[in-house]
């Protein structure tokens, strides 16, 4: 490394969420280098499930197949084994919900496409591997074993003191988890609300196992999980965080709490082949950017794992930012665009942590929350509630407050199967805007000139959809102005706020 300005943006941890943010940089033609402190993926049990969100990013840009591959090997190990568990629909606070009783007729549902047809279950490390090969292709650098130590930031730039030396960039962007060192060296607000459990998750070889009960479990303790393949085990109690999260996690440890929790004293753990604790500690940075430092994932909002919704929700803020700070970089767009990322990431990042909270209120082992846990549970056993808790863990309900009367304006655009048999996911893998003329409209597209490589313009009809003349997608997809008229209509202006000022014609 040395102490010229080298790169457009450093990126602190290649977890899924830093190497998903180098990968959309580099889409849009940012020079990037991610730093990550360990030499090797983390193979440590994480989190194992993409949301209907996170599935249509990796979509977007045609990532899908390889996650599909993934879950397949997994249900093909689960089938080898003889525990291939029954179709699920998720879980809130331990309730598992029952796919009987899911109502799956909201349009959202058939508009997400195919990544709306798969319950993804993927292992982190394996998200990770998808990621790194992807930022092999787009040449994006990432320098594992290399441990980000300290930064300077001034008003042009940050100097990126690493264990390898000094780099020099234009900006850069905490993506190293929780305990992150980029938002304390910050000095990021990051209020919330105190632990108060100590889980594990492990996966574990054990004796007396066949004593506990699969699947999602609530005793006079506290929870535990077993399954859903061999030696999974999660247990969670309700007498406070851990003294040090860092330390080594035990067989005795994990043992100990399983047989409180579960109640059985013949279980043995043997040998710990993965583990990790968590505590259900729930903080958001109030901004995710200060000056020349911005933050992803897990470094802008902690919460319980509860839901699996951690991943994807950093999944969602790379998505959200990559493309803005890259157009930013290339000086398309104004730095004032980049107060949209928390504008828009924050109010979603702020639900996560109230979903988490309320699981834990109802997970709590005391007599007022068992009461409640029983309305819960009546109430998620209907199909309405069922419908209404799965919605919400899919998160296919998300959407951004943008500028536009349009139903569709501010939402995940709908995957619309065009007359040539393309889907519109098919349209958004090289990152760029999206202007998709449904009707064949020359006044449409005069409108749209002046982005050169900024907009990409289709023209194709879409038959299942006759009465939308036109959409204008922003790089993630998400919709940033429709039409039922021809003409183009607010088009330019819609245009100017997502990608800047169009070029004069010569």
């Amino acid at each position: 490394m040395t102490t010229m300005t080298e790169y457009d943006v450093v990126v602190a941890g290649a977890g899924p969420v830093g190497l998903f943010l180098g990968c959309e940089l580099g889409l849009g033609g940012a020079r990037v280098l991610v730093v990550e402190r360990l030499a090797e993926v983390d193979e440590t049990i994480k989190a194992g499930a993409i949301n209907v969100p996170s599935a249509v990013s990796f979509y977007r840009r045609g990532l899908l197949p390889e996650l599909a591959a993934v879950w397949e090997a997994a249900q093909e190990r689960l089938r080898a084994w003889g525990k291939l568990p029954p179709k699920f629909a998720g879980h809130f606070a331990g309730i598992t919900m029952d796919p009987d009783l899911f109502d799956g007729s909201d349009p959202a549902w058939a508009d997400a496409g195919p990544a709306g047809e798969m319950g993804l279950g993927v292992p982190q490390a394996e998200v990770e591997r998808i990621l790194a090969r992807r930022a092999a292709r787009l040449g994006v650098e990432v320098r594992r074993g290399v441990e980000l130590t300290g930064f300077d930031a001034d008003a042009d730039g940050v100097a990126v003191h690493t264990g390898e030396g000094t780099v020099r960039a234009g900006w850069l962007v905490g993506c190293d988890g929780g305990r992150s060192t980029v938002r304390k060296l910050a000095g990021f607000d990051f209020p919330g609300t105190e632990p108060e459990i100590t889980g594990y998750q492990a996966v574990v070889e054990m004796s007396g196992g066949e004593r506990l009960r699969t699947g999602w479990n609530t005793t006079d303790v506290g929870t535990y999980v077993h399954g859903p393949f061999p030696g999974r085990i999660l247990s969670v109690e309700f007498d406070g965080p851990p003294a040090d999260r860092s330390a080594p996690i035990t067989a005795e440890e994990l043992q100990a709490s399983l047989r409180r929790v579960a109640g059985v004293p013949e279980v043995t753990i043997d040998k710990v082949i993965t583990a990790t604790r968590f505590t259900d500690n729930a903080r958001q940075a109030t901004d995710y950017r200060k000056g020349r430092v911005l933050l992803a994932g897990d470094a802008a909002h902690v919460h319980s794992p509860f839901g699996g919704q951690g991943l994807n929700l950093g999944i969602g803020d790379a998505m959200n930012l990559g493309w803005k700070l890259a157009a930013v970089i290339r000086g398309t767009a104004p730095e004032s665009l980049l107060d949209s990322y928390t504008a828009e990431r924050h109010p979603i990042g702020a639900w996560v942590l109230d979903w988490t909270r309320a699981q834990i209120a109802v997970m709590r082992p005391d007599r007022h929350a068992r009461a409640l846990r029983r309305v819960v549970t009546d109430l998620a056993l209907t199909t309405t509630g069922t419908t209404y808790l799965v919605t919400k863990i899919s998160g296919i309900w998300q959407r951004y407050d943008l500028p536009g009367d349009h139903p569709l304006t501010g939402a995940s655009a709908p995957d619309l199967v065009l007359a040539d048999g393309s889907r519109l996911g098919d349209h958004l893998h090289s990152g760029r805007a999206l202007l998709l003329d449904l009707a064949d409209d020359a006044g449409l597209r005069a409108r749209a000139e002046g982005y050169g490589d900024r907009l990409e313009v289709r023209t194709l009809a879409c038959p299942d959809r006759p009465g939308l003349k036109a959409l204008f997608l922003r790089p993630d997809g998400f919709v940033a102005w429709a039409a039922e008229d021809e003409g183009g209509k607010g088009l330019p202006e819609s245009l100017e706020r997502w990608l800047g000022k169009p070029h004069l014609a010569a």
